[in-house]
């Protein structure tokens, strides 16, 4: 391998690539002389020569039967250089201070961009591997070392004009921090926010406009389910809920983070001077790839200011299988059983973010046919659906939950499906509702399925009635699963999976995979959830257990005896599947009970 200062400086272009790649057989001659002599548009002629090959889509000579793609040419680059691989991680990019370390303009010119600054060193990215002429001068002016790693010319392209223009918009929108626009008179319960692409950071552009149009962008290409905006003593923190964990992305000075706020609330139609009073509201727009997505916004007066927290809601989750959400063989039969009643209480229980709203509307959704009638009472209406009539809980009119059911039990419904049962009146109307005839589906925040019972039973609700109305109860929790592109295959540990099934007896499998972490999990080990599930069907020998002073262990086992997993035994049935790890369902799902 030739070392990176022996090679004489060189700028990359088409053709010195080409004869590189058939020189180190990754390309035929025949594919080389294609490339070389093919019209280019203007577009195409700008691109870095890696970039438009990858683009082509030519064969991998070295490895029969794969094209060469970008990561591949990447890897080759810096193995022709000497130097090493990075990937940019904008998860893990400090962007105020290696925007600080050079201009934009310098940057782009040297096709470099500072993707890590330590108080000794600056981490610096290049697509131009055999130029290095920018190095004295910088390391000059940062009076710090150098080293310089290759990157993927299409990421450093992206993360270049998207680092500096959020750069460039925050240090702008400090002078207009305090100023606010007025909303638009939007009385439609949706409002499409169209948000565009960020524009060259040497561009003229408004800058709360500009830091509001990235933020919601990044969050959809980092798979994100809830955007934090934290105000703290002298900044303000933005966090991103991927997979069920929160990471940080930006801190914003203080006043740019309360204007972006204002513009968020705006967007949202709530009350811009009343700061400090929670509020609600919600905004519709469109993702990069054209799918439309709602967002929920939710503010907090805190002592720094107010947290706005944006729940994002893919209304594609309504069209995925239940097998995609995790719910399958005895587990799905027992669902459509319960649901599949013409009356009755199906309840779905477990904390907030356990996944039961989409499994309810996924569930709503395959019910929702021509001939019945589906109606919610919710609070809020999470996702919007023309095969329901929803409705929302209105507090200043006393219109809550239990108002919410009287009402709809005059309008005909077949199915009912209420938000959630929080007191003895709404649980009485749901009651009411099971007994003369219709389905209802409602939530409970309790541990586990069995609890769902005695939690009736302390809102007042007699055993007798729970008997004949209740179909049956389902806890939840969502676990994430192992990226299937670098999971690792381990011996189980005797230790750890009695730890995790304790106190049944389960017999272990042979071979059990653990997180390792790569590119495509951000090193995480996991990439995507699904749920693991108790269901508690209320059969005739299930019923008798029910008093007055039920007694939960008893009823739990009478369960197990007819096929129901706790929590922890259906994660534990994932785990030998090599969906998830040990780790991770005794994380999320409580402890089974004896």
């Amino acid at each position: 391998m030739v070392a990176a200062a022996e090679v004489p400086e060189r700028q990359l272009d088409l053709g010195n690539v080409l004869n590189d790649l058939v020189a180190d057989g990754l390309l035929s001659r025949s594919d080389a002389n294609m490339l070389a002599g093919a019209q280019r548009s203007r577009e195409q002629a700008l691109l870095h020569p890696l970039a438009y090959i990858a683009g082509q889509g030519p064969d991998n000579l070295s490895e029969p039967g794969k094209q060469l793609n970008i990561d591949t040419l990447t890897r080759w680059l810096a193995e022709k250089a000497g130097l090493e691989v990075a990937h940019i991680d904008p998860l893990q990019i400090d962007v105020p201070r290696v925007t600080d370390v050079m201009s934009f303009q310098f940057a782009r010119r040297h096709s470099i961009l500072c993707i890590g600054a330590s108080d000794t060193q600056l981490l610096i990215a290049t697509t131009q591997p055999f130029m290095s002429e920018w190095v004295a001068n910088l390391e000059q002016t940062s009076r710090k070392n150098i080293r310089r790693v290759v990157v993927n010319p299409v990421d450093l392209a992206k993360y270049a004009v998207e680092f500096y223009s959020l750069a460039k918009s925050v240090f702008g929108a400090k002078g207009i921090a305090g100023s606010s626009r007025p909303g638009a008179g939007v009385t439609n319960f949706e409002q499409l926010l169209q948000i565009g692409s960020l524009k060259d950071p040497d561009a003229q552009d408004q800058h709360i406009i500009n830091i509001v149009d990235w933020l919601l962008q990044y969050a959809f290409d980092q798979r994100a389910s809830d955007i934090h905006l934290e105000p703290r003593r002298d900044k303000g923190r933005i966090r991103f809920r991927i997979d069920g964990v929160l990471h940080q992305v930006y801190d914003l000075p203080d006043q740019v983070m309360t204007a972006v706020t204002s513009r968020l609330k705006i967007l949202g139609r709530m009350n811009v001077a009343e700061k400090r009073r929670p509020q609600d509201g919600r905004v519709k727009t469109v993702t990069p790839a054209g799918g439309e997505v709602e967002l929920r916004l939710s503010t907090l007066p805190t002592a720094f200011g107010e947290k706005l927290v944006m729940r994002i809601f893919d209304p594609d989750v309504l069209l995925r299988g239940f097998a995609d959400l995790g719910l399958s063989g005895d587990d799905l039969k027992r669902w459509e059983a319960m649901t599949g009643r013409p009356h009755g209480i199906v309840l779905v229980t477990g904390p907030t973010g356990s996944g039961k709203t989409t499994t309810l509307y996924s569930t709503l959704k395959r019910l929702a046919t021509e001939d019945v009638n589906v109606s919610t009472i919710e609070d809020p209406i999470e996702m919007v659906e023309d095969s329901f009539n929803q409705s929302q809980v209105q507090h200043k009119i006393d219109f809550d939950f239990a108002a919410g059911i009287r009402t709809l039990m005059r309008q005909d419904p077949d199915i009912i499906m209420v938000g959630e049962i929080r007191d003895l009146e709404t649980a009485q109307m749901a009651i009411q509702a099971a007994l003369t005839g219709h389905l209802v589906l409602s939530t409970l925040h309790t541990n586990d399925a069995p609890s769902a019972i005695t939690r009736l039973l302390d809102l007042g609700i007699p055993a007798h009635l729970i008997k004949v109305t209740v179909n049956g109860v389902m806890a939840q929790r969502l676990v994430r699963t192992l990226c299937p592109h670098c999971k690792e295959a381990v011996t189980v540990g005797p230790a750890d999976w009695e730890s995790l099934v304790r106190p049944w007896k389960v017999k272990p499998p042979a071979t059990i995979y653990r997180p390792a972490g790569c590119l495509e999990c951000r090193n995480t080990g996991y990439l995507g959830r699904q749920g693991v599930y108790e269901i508690l069907p209320l059969t005739e020998t299930i019923k008798p257990l029910i008093t007055l002073d039920t007694n939960i262990s008893a009823l739990r086992l009478q369960a197990m005896k007819e096929g129901m997993r706790t929590l922890r035994l259906s994660g534990a049935q994932k785990v030998g599947a090599g969906s998830t790890s040990v780790e991770e369902v005794m994380r999320v799902a409580p402890e089974s009970g004896g």
